[in-house]
């Protein structure tokens, strides 16, 4: 039986059981991954607890260790580190509350840095309510001017200009487009950070460009650059540059990938019934063709045409 001949009502058992799976074998996958590594961690710091509560037993009991190392990790749940030889890391000086907000109102939240006073909490749950509709707004925005230019405008220009069939044309945008994106925003910046940031290989370089960007924000890694006062900020107000231009890049990219014809039809087979899925694409790039002729068309003044006169 064609997927097509499915009844809507199963397909929709059919993509909540594909995701279900999709959560269990996420699930599983890092279990086996993680699972070890965890456990070599917590023999570890059990064993370097005990090295040190023998080393010191005369002057250190075990009640008081566990009350220091619980304060420690209250202070860094906050952002602020316990470590004598940490300088400058002032967590709310300007460059370092903008890359807050910026992480805030994208939602990337890296939770490194949470305000401490109430006054503050009651302010970010202010500022939040307003200020993402506000960013929501501003990237939609964005996205509308910025697509023809991106998007259909090349593709119609190929389309026509060399005769290739508009849908390849437009894969092969698609493609291109986010093999660029990748280069730009997520390769690149990553060598950068591998360079800047004493600690880190490339592949947490990557992850954390990928992590960024794609607002999900873990928080286990988080540049920190020089700690010298004007490159540290210059660093900061780079990286919030990066965050919120990569996450436009990120947004165009599928944008353009969502209006690809094999996106729409899959999407078309678990969405609610309308028109064929042949017949959306088809008036999908009328409007394309229509808005790329009206774009054409706008900029070219209309000729002078006779006056019409009445009789005499």
């Amino acid at each position: 039986m064609e997927l097509g001949g499915v009844p809507r009502p199963w397909r929709y058992g059919l993509l909540l059981g594909a995701y279900l799976l999709f959560l269990l074998l996420g699930a599983g996958v890092l279990v086996a991954l993680e699972g070890a590594p965890e456990e070599a961690l917590r023999r570890e710091l059990r064993a370097a607890r005990a090295r040190l509560l023998h080393e010191y037993r005369a002057c250190l009991s075990a009640p008081r260790l566990e009350r220091l190392l619980e304060r420690l990790v209250a202070a860094g749940n906050y952002g602020v580190s316990g470590l004598g030889n940490v300088s400058g890391d002032e967590n709310w000086e300007f460059t370092s509350a903008l890359f807050f907000t910026a992480s805030v109102l994208t939602t990337t939240g890296y939770g490194h840095t949470v305000p401490l006073s109430d006054g503050g909490k009651i302010f970010c749950v202010l500022y939040s309510l307003l200020g993402i509709p506000m960013t929501l707004l501003l990237l939609g925005c964005l996205l509308q001017h910025l697509l023809p230019f991106v998007s259909y405008r090349p593709v119609q220009y190929i389309h026509t200009r060399w005769g290739f069939s508009l849908a390849r044309v437009a894969l092969a945008h698609a493609t291109g487009l986010g093999l660029t994106t990748l280069g730009l925003f997520i390769l690149i910046p990553a060598v950068c950070f591998w360079a800047l940031e004493g600690d880190w290989n490339f592949l947490q370089s990557v992850y954390f460009c990928f992590i960024s960007l794609s607002t999900i924000g873990l928080g286990d890694y988080v540049p920190k650059g020089s700690s010298q006062p004007p490159l540290h900020e210059l660093y900061e107000l780079s990286i919030t540059c990066y965050l919120l231009v990569g996450l436009l890049a990120m947004l165009l990219t599928l944008e353009t990938a969502y209006r690809l014809r094999e996106v729409r039809a899959f999407i078309h087979f678990f969405a609610p019934a309308r028109d064929s899925p042949r017949e959306d694409d088809d008036h999908v790039e009328i409007l394309a063709r229509d808005q790329f002729a009206l774009a054409t068309v706008s900029t070219i003044s209309p000729p002078d045409r006779p006056t019409e006169r009445g009789p005499t």
